[in-house]
Parts: structure tokens; C-alpha cells; sequence
């Protein structure tokens, strides 16, 4: 058979158009099944509040069941160390918090980079902690504590959840900035410690509001600073960490989304653009904002910003932190 120039050019191309068909059906068909949202932590924390908020209002979005699994252990490097060794598909994704994707690199030998096993999707919601003290503490705002602190150095106990926690480097600082020394008391989570600030068995901890607030409103406990620039709009009685004399202890327990490395750019965009519609939804807003849980301005939801915040977050948080000499237990 003779063929023309022209009709073997558009021979080859049809040919040539054969092998990439099946590629561009199968990212087109994403999702097609369940995708898997990892929690490093138990069940009833933070992490997990704001991981099955955004698996819920994903759904819509993608089409697609988003199950939540809670794989807890190694202060969340199971359960990520899980999702870095994921086929790069997008059905295995992990919400990823400070502890994980900060300060576990310079604590543990982890069996993975935090920065080049996975690709940032995006941030979600970051909280603030407070500093909550028992209610018999002799002292009703910060200046009057820290005089206490000092009449009584070693004497007073401060909870923190372990080595390398947000409560146990912000104990550090806490005692660096305003020369006092206090004990510090590890517990197995935020809930625990709360419950023995409440009790009396402790001084104090640092704690997120939503752990912390319906305990000081109903007077079984004190608040005197929030690590935050601005004071919140759910306590705004709270002074920030500026206005108490702590410039610059500011320190917020992020949440955000990230999957493995090698992931299709486009299979990422749909994850980000499904995680940001959640927030499209006033009541979803509201229940995040209840928990004491600020959402970043759209800008600061790309995949982008949230390499540059992790990479921010690490620069400033792992001198502190070798500077403590902290290392796993």
C-alpha cells in the first residue's frame, strides 16, 4: 500500500497518540475509589478533630469517601512514616501537625524526610495555645505569676505531653524569658494534664483552647497569655504573649494535609482545592473556630505557602530545640 507523505504523518501521530490515552484516563478518573486520610495520633485530639472535619466536607468535592484512620504511636511517626512509603497515588494522604513535620525530625531517628518524602497539599487550621494555671494559684494575671515563680523556683510544676512537645519547649522558653525555673511534668496528652491543672495536682500547662476554655470560664481554672499575635475571637479576654511582656513567644499547633513524594501535580490541586472548599461551609467555620482554631487566609492555603511555612517553622523551631538538648526518651 502506497501511502502520501501527509497520510503517514498523521498515521504516526494517531500511533504516537495511542500510549498516552490510558494515562489520561486514568488521571482524569481520580478519585475512583476511597482515599485513605492518615491521623498519626489517637482518636479525640486535635488531629483528629480537624482530620475528620475535612474528610467530611472533602467528600463533595471529590466525589469520593475520604476514611479516616488513626494510626497512633512514635508521637506520630508511625502514621506518617506510613503514608512516606505510599504508592504516590493519592488515595493514601496524611494530616500532618507541627509535632510531625517539625519537631520529630530533630527529636527522632526517623526513617523518612520530612521534607523530601512528601509534597505539601495544604494548610488547614492552626491553633494557639494558652498558659493555664490552677485556680488557688496566689497570682491573677502574668506579672504577679512570674513574682510567684520567682519567690518559689523548682517548686512549681508545669505539664507538658513529653519531650520536644509544644507545652515542653514552651515551658523553655517560658522559663528563658522570665527567669524563673519550674518543674516540668510529662503527660500523655493535653486532656491529662488539663484534668490535673483542674484537679490541683499541677501548676500549670500550656494547652490549646479548646482543651482549656470551658474549664476557665467555669472558674476551675486561670488563662494569663495566649501564644498569639492577636488576641482570639473566642476568648478575646485572653491577653496575647506582646501585651503580657513575652515578645515574640508565639507558637500555633498547625494542621495541614501533605502525600507522598511523586504525587501528580494534578492529583495534588484536587486534594487542595477540596480541602479549601471545606472551609467554604459557614457551620464547618464556626465549629473549627469554637475549637479554638484559626483558618489561614486563601493565599496561605496553596501547596506552596505551606512548604514555605514548613520550611519557615523549621528554621526557626529546631535551633531552639537542639539548643534544649531535647532527644527521644
Amino acid at each position: 500500500m502506497n501511502l502520501s507523505r501527509r497520510g503517514f504523518v498523521q498515521l504516526a501521530a494517531c500511533a504516537a497518540a495511542v500510549p498516552g490515552t490510558p494515562r489520561m484516563a486514568i488521571a482524569q478518573a481520580y478519585p475512583s475509589r476511597p482515599i485513605t486520610l492518615v491521623v498519626p495520633f489517637a482518636p479525640g485530639g486535635l488531629a483528629d478533630i480537624i482530620g475528620r472535619v475535612v474528610a467530611e466536607g472533602m467528600r463533595p468535592s471529590l466525589g469520593q469517601t475520604v476514611i479516616v484512620e488513626n494510626v497512633g504511636g512514635g508521637a506520630g511517626s508511625i502514621g506518617t512514616g506510613r503514608v512516606a512509603r505510599a504508592a504516590p497515588d493519592g488515595y493514601t494522604i496524611v494530616l500532618g501537625i507541627w509535632n510531625t513535620h517539625v519537631a520529630n525530625a530533630a527529636i527522632y531517628s526517623l526513617q523518612y524526610d520530612i521534607i523530601n518524602d512528601f509534597e505539601p497539599v495544604a494548610l488547614l487550621a492552626d491553633a494557639p495555645m494558652l498558659l493555664a494555671v490552677k485556680k488557688t494559684t496566689p497570682a491573677n494575671d502574668l506579672g504577679e505569676f512570674v513574682v510567684w515563680l520567682k519567690a518559689n523556683p523548682d517548686k512549681i510544676s508545669l505539664g507538658t505531653v513529653g519531650a520536644g512537645s509544644p507545652p515542653h519547649l514552651l515551658g523553655i522558653l517560658f522559663q528563658q524569658q522570665t527567669g524563673t525555673r519550674l518543674g516540668l511534668v510529662a503527660y500523655r496528652g493535653a486532656g491529662p494534664a488539663m484534668q490535673d491543672v483542674v484537679a490541683g495536682q499541677i501548676d500549670g500547662t500550656f494547652v490549646n483552647l479548646g482543651t482549656a476554655l470551658a474549664h476557665v470560664r467555669a472558674g476551675n481554672a486561670k488563662a494569663f497569655v495566649i501564644t498569639a499575635k492577636n488576641r482570639s475571637a473566642v476568648a478575646p479576654e485572653i491577653p496575647t504573649s506582646d501585651e503580657v511582656g513575652l515578645p515574640g513567644l508565639y507558637f500555633s499547633l498547625w494542621a495541614a494535609l501533605f502525600v507522598p513524594k511523586g504525587t501528580p501535580k494534578s492529583i495534588i490541586n484536587q486534594l487542595n482545592a477540596a480541602a479549601v472548599s471545606t472551609f467554604n461551609d459557614p457551620a464547618v467555620r464556626q465549629k473549627l473556630l469554637e475549637q479554638g482554631f484559626i483558618i489561614p487566609a486563601r493565599d496561605q492555603q496553596t501547596p506552596e505557602a505551606l512548604a514555605n511555612y514548613q520550611k519557615a517553622e523549621i528554621e526557626k523551631w529546631w535551633p531552639i530545640i537542639k539548643a534544649a538538648g531535647i532527644k527521644s526518651e
